[in-house]
Order: structure tokens, then C-alpha cells, then sequence
């Protein structure tokens, strides 16, 4: 059996597959997620990797012996496990992926009823105790599993409900999905709307064969940015490997970063609602908020991390939410994020608009001047966050996530990495870039001295 206790983070379960995490050490998590939900139905998916197949069947006997009925979802995406959960009224849910991870990791994401995720102090620490320990034992009378296969089709049909279908036309969109589980649901898609599609890497291929599924490292998507000018599309959209993240790139072949398009769909959500309350991650440039704000909706900033975001979803009862890293959650998709939404909504906003994406993001660009995420590798996080904290003794400090600095012009956020020995910073100014440049590196020498 092979378990190692590092595989249980702050948000899902996650390691290299054989040497980290095995089928025995699935078994064992999949007994020990029931007894953590007291779960008596449960819906499992899996994601395309070479080893999900053999992970999944291994929690599923996990899951079985602890006495739960498991309904066996077979290739799914992320999304569709929150749906079918949310949907069939499961008492829980576990979707068997390492996301962007390269091949050779393995994972599980884990919902109790409703999608409401598990993280470390809401469960995943427990699962992982007695997983570790070889708790508990099996019961004394063994589930039963099924099969769901109208889930696909349930899915998309409901996705398309938070768009008109008929009004997503006239557009050329490049799509990546890299190999991924979005390419199990475009297709079904792309039947039900007249867009002139120029599609790549659709079929689900776990080798990753063409680039790795995380478009928000510059080599991963610097195909369809090359691809979208090549072909003179309107937008090109990628997808990360277990497709619950979306990324756009405008008609000229630019990266939209993830908080300007929070603040371009919270425009859109809020003037179809009629006002509500947007949550965005405490990263984001001042832009959301600004947006927010603008468009009568009430701004709700929030520590980072989709665990999190959820729960403050529900507390407040947000019509939706955006992170930084291509998370997007919406009030009536079960408080989820998913993939397939925030790409029909952009399809539909440039099918109806005179605007192209580029314009649309430079008014920010022009007035919003970000860093986007810089890591930096430290040998005392804590030490560099009090050099910050002194340094910087004169503007207005938070520390609900890391260390939050703000003054009239620019702020930052400096955030320790749950796994790795990385400080994560996000800065940004509304002088110029070569203001936030500056600042940038001030902030940087900091985090850097010895």
C-alpha cells in the first residue's frame, strides 16, 4: 500500500500515481470518505489519465465495502460530478483526477451533498487519518453500484440554459482542450449552436500528448494563441485537464487574465439579474471590484481557494464568483465552478456585441496594471512575510490569506503555497506598468533577501 500523508492538501487529495498513491491506498480513502460523509449514495467520475481506470475501480470497492451505493459515472468531466451530485440528490460525490497536473499524478477531488467540496478542515484531514490508518473496517453488508449513462447530455442540456443558444453565432472560436475531459462534452456542444469552430486536441488522450493541460503556464497556451491569429478567429478557449477551468484569448492573440474576465462576466450575470452580491479572491486586480460596483452589484472580496469561495457563496447567497486562476462558480450551477458556462457566456457577449474581446479588456489594461502571479522559492516563508509586514508598516494591512497591503495606487497580496516551499505574489498599480514594475521588484528584493 502506498499513502504517503503529503497527498492530502488543502483542497483534494493529490500525488505521483504509484510511488505516492496506489490502488491500495484508493481502496482505503474510498472507505474512508464514507465514513467521513456518512454517505449512503455516492456518485464517482474519472478523468482520461492512463491510471484513473484502475484508481477509480479501487475506490469504488473502497466506497462499496464501507456499505455506500455507488453510482459509477464512468470518463466525466469535474463539472459534471458537482451536477450529477447536485442533480440526483447523491449524499456525496468524488471525481477521481489530478486536474492540471502532468500524467503521471493522480487525485481525487471529494462533494458532500449539494457539491459542497471537502478541504483539510472539512474533511480531507479526516479521510486522510484513516485512510493512513486502515479505518474502517469493511461492513458487514456491501453496497451496490450503478451506471448513469444520460449524465453527458442532462449536463450540457442544463449548461445551455444559462445562455440563448440561438444567439451564439456569427462567431470563429478556436478550441483547446488539450487532451482533456472538455473534449468529452464540446462535442454535444457544438451540435447545439452555430459558431464556425476550429477545434484542437478534442479527443481525451491521457498522455497529454500535444502540451500539458494548464493553460495558465505561458508554454501551454502558446499554441492557441498562435492558433487563434492563424485563423483569424474571434476567440480562442482552452481548458485545463479536468475542464472545471476556462481561459480566453482575444482576436489578437492575447491572454485575458482570469480577473478581467471576472469583471467582464460579472458585468454581464449582474445586468441579467438585476443586482446581487459577486465574490472574487483577495488576488484580484481592484478591476472586479470597480465592475462590481459599477454595475450595481454588491462586491464581496474573499480568501483564495475554491473550498472557501463556495462556502462564502452560499453564506451570502452570491449570483456568482471568480478566482484568478480561471475558477468561475455560479449561484444557480449548485455555487460550482465549471468550465462549459463562462465559455458560452463570452460566446454569447461577442456573438452580441459590436465589440471585439480586445476592446472589451483594454479599458483594464489600460487602467489596471497587474503582476499576475509571481512564485518565489524561500527558505523561511514566515520571515519574508514579516520583512513585508514592516516594511510596508504604513499602508493598510490585512492577513485573511497571506499578507494584504493597500494604499491608494497599489496593493499586493503575498501568499504562502500549501505544498511547496513558494511564496505566491500578486501586485498591482494604477499609475503605470512601469510603476507596477517597480513595485513589483521592491516587493520581490524583499521576499528574496537572503
Amino acid at each position: 500500500m502506498t499513502l504517503i500523508p503529503e497527498v492530502f492538501k488543502a483542497y483534494d487529495i493529490r500525488g505521483l500515481y504509484g510511488t505516492e498513491l496506489d490502488e491500495d491506498g484508493a481502496e482505503r480513502i474510498g472507505r474512508a470518505f464514507i465514513a467521513v460523509t456518512g454517505a449512503a449514495r455516492v456518485a464517482v467520475g474519472h478523468d482520461v489519465r492512463l491510471s484513473s481506470p484502475s484508481m477509480t475501480a479501487a475506490f469504488i470497492r473502497g466506497a462499496l465495502s464501507a456499505g455506500a451505493d455507488v453510482t459509477s459515472l464512468g470518463l466525466a468531466a469535474t463539472e459534471m460530478v458537482y451536477f450529477a451530485v447536485d442533480e440526483g440528490g447523491y449524499d456525496a460525490g468524488a471525481m477521481i483526477t489530478a486536474s492540471h497536473n502532468p500524467p503521471e499524478y493522480t487525485g481525487v477531488k471529494m462533494v458532500s451533498a449539494g457539491a459542497l467540496p471537502l478541504s483539510g478542515d472539512t474533511g480531507i484531514s479526516e479521510v486522510g487519518r484513516l485512510a493512513r490508518a486502515g479505518e474502517p473496517a469493511a461492513a458487514a453488508e456491501s453496497g451496490t453500484e450503478t451506471t448513469d449513462p444520460g449524465l453527458l447530455h442532462r449536463f450540457v442540456d442544463r449548461c445551455l440554459t444559462f445562455v440563448d443558444p440561438s444567439a451564439i453565432t456569427g462567431l470563429r472560436v478556436v478550441l483547446d482542450a488539450a487532451n482533456g475531459m472538455a473534449g468529452l462534452y464540446l462535442p454535444p456542444v457544438l451540435d447545439r449552436i452555430d459558431i464556425d469552430a476550429v477545434p484542437f486536441f478534442l479527443d481525451p488522450d491521457g498522455r497529454f500528448p500535444h502540451h500539458l493541460p494548464n493553460p495558465l503556464l505561458e508554454e501551454n497556451r502558446a499554441f492557441i494563441e498562435k492558433a487563434v491569429v492563424d485563423n483569424g478567429a474571434d476567440v480562442g478557449i482552452a481548458w485545463d485537464g479536468d475542464a472545471d477551468r476556462c481561459f480566453f484569448i482575444d482576436e489578437k492573440g492575447g491572454f485575458v487574465a482570469g480577473d478581467f474576465l471576472t469583471a467582464l462576466l460579472a458585468r454581464h450575470i449582474l445586468a441579467r439579474n438585476g443586482g446581487g452580491t459577486v465574490v472574487y479572491d483577495l488576488r484580484a486586480s481592484w478591476a472586479v471590484r470597480d465592475a462590481i460596483l459599477a454595475a450595481g452589484g454588491q462586491a464581496d472580496e474573499f480568501r483564495v481557494g475554491h473550498a472557501f469561495i463556495k462556502r462564502r457563496m452560499r453564506e451570502i447567497d452570491a449570483v456568482f464568483a471568480g478566482e484568478v486562476s480561471g475558477h468561475y462558480y455560479f449561484r444557480d450551477f449548485s455555487f460550482a465552478d465549471t468550465g462549459l458556462i463562462p465559455a458560452l457566456m463570452v460566446m454569447q457577449i461577442l456573438a452580441q456585441s459590436d465589440e471585439p474581446l480586445s476592446q472589451m479588456v483594454a479599458a483594464l489594461r489600460e487602467k489596471y496594471h497587474i503582476s499576475g502571479e509571481i512564485n518565489s522559492t524561500v527558505a523561511d516563508a514566515g520571515a519574508a512575510i514579516d520583512r513585508l509586514r514592516a516594511h510596508y508598516a504604513d499602508g493598510h494591512q490585512a492577513e485573511v490569506d497571506g499578507l494584504s497591503v493597500g494604499y491608494d495606487d497599489w496593493h499586493f497580496n503575498v501568499r504562502s503555497s500549501n505544498t511547496e516551499p513558494l511564496l505566491r505574489l500578486n501586485l498591482e498599480s494604477l499609475v503605470s506598468e512601469a510603476d507596477m514594475e517597480r513595485k513589483r521588484d521592491d516587493v520581490l528584493a524583499i521576499i528574496r533577501e537572503g
